[in-house]
């Protein structure tokens, strides 16, 4: 028989030194990610270690500077990482990304003063960020956000409730969209707000089809008082550095989808390499050698779109409409990648003792967080057709 069998991802690296940063994402997430996956997302079991593991490694801290403990890497090198480490956990993978946004505004359009005495610890020192934007009736239309923050004096006070925050409850610091003005995009700005501040709290986490592992929170702030030397960019600025976070927010999600599928293909190549039937290996037939290739090209795609975004954003070019398809594109594949690697390991697929399952289910919260695909479809029309009239 014919010896068949998963390959290794091979990827176009910038420079010698990024190549040997993934190969030490892909053992550091075979050593120590991947084994305890399954068990721990049954479970609904936080990976906190890892995350440090992470910190003390500097990979929460790749697409930023040098200068505050950043890893200086571009975005075509970080969304590779990010890649590897979804494929082992998407729970790591996506917890990453969330941190690299909440991260953002205070890289982006934070004072010198600001990002010298927070980033270092945000990006090395082993603390773990939140993002907050949506709340139970503001998802897709954020700038309806009623979350309200008031000033007294040179402070902030801030009321209301946030939803859906990954990392809700466990997170060190949170990124807070809040209304400081009137109603619409313009009254929006952003806070950095501790995780231990008084008057902040988390309901008990949402009960989700998958990615158990990471917890899904509602936040609570009911009276949190935060000095005016936390708050980000200027008045009413919040939207704006908002829209700025999820362009790139959104090629993380990509990469991590791609991270999602390219394990599916892996453990329905493996499997249909090694099942028998009818007295040879099942991936000799044809219609199941069919369904493979379909999976690979389809996450070839979107690799390949996901990495062209990211080398717009290196070159400081305009990226959203490229940002919304690699969102579109990569989620979208990686839901119909694992409903097919399910479908080919037939029963054992529906079982928990094979991982097909479980990419299933972490693959579809991937076309709703960060923009659902319907909000993509929009950002992508709005860039070819202009707005839509009223």
């Amino acid at each position: 028989m014919t010896e068949y069998g998963p390959q290794p991802v091979d990827r176009r690296l910038p420079t010698e030194e990024a190549r040997d940063l993934l190969n030490l994402v892909r053992d550091l997430a075979e050593r120590e990610i991947r084994p305890t996956a399954a068990e721990e997302e049954e479970a609904g079991r936080f990976p906190r270690e890892t995350f440090a593991l992470l910190s003390e490694s500097g990979l929460l801290s790749l697409p930023y500077d040098e200068e505050f403990g950043g890893g200086g890497q571009p975005y075509e090198v970080y969304l590779q990482v990010l890649e590897e480490l979804a494929a082992a956990r998407l729970t790591v993978g996506l917890g990453v990304s969330v941190h690299t946004l909440a991260c953002h505004a205070l890289a982006g359009f934070g004072t010198k003063e600001q990002r010298a005495e927070h980033l270092p610890d945000m990006l090395g020192g082993g603390l773990l960020g939140a993002y907050c934007l949506s709340e139970p009736s503001s998802g897709s239309d954020a700038a309806s956000l009623t979350t309200r923050a008031t000033r007294q004096g040179d402070a902030w006070t801030l009321d209301g409730t946030k939803a859906w925050t990954t990392h809700g409850g466990v997170a060190d610091f949170y990124t807070v969209l809040a209304r400081t003005g009137g109603s619409g995009a313009h009254g929006i700005t952003a806070f950095l707000v501790p995780g231990d501040a008084e008057g902040l709290s988390a309901a008990a986490p949402e009960r989700k089809m998958g990615m158990k592992g990471s917890p899904t929170a509602q936040l609570h702030f009911d009276g949190v008082r935060v000095p005016d030397s936390r708050r980000l960019g200027d008045e009413g600025q919040g939207f704006a550095i908002a829209l700025s976070a999820l362009d790139s927010g959104r090629l993380g999600i990509a990469a991590c989808a791609i991270g999602v599928a390219q394990a599916a293909l892996d453990e329905a190549l493996a499997y249909a390499a090694e099942r028998q039937q009818f007295g040879r290996p099942i991936v000799d037939f044809q219609g199941l050698r069919f369904m493979l290739a379909d999976m690979a090209t389809q996450i070839e795609a979107g690799r390949a779109l996901y990495l062209t975004a990211a080398r717009l954003r290196d070159a400081g070019l305009p990226f959203s409409k490229e940002a919304a398809m690699s969102k579109l594109f990569c989620t979208d594949a990686a839901m119909r990648v694992t409903t097919d690697a399910v479908q080919l390991l037939g029963g054992y697929g529906y079982t928990v003792d094979f991982p097909a399952e479980r990419y299933m289910r972490e693959a579809k919260v991937l076309q709703i967080v960060e923009g659902t695909n319907q909000i993509q479809r929009m950002v992508i029309a709005r860039h070819l057709a202009g707005p839509e009239t009223r």
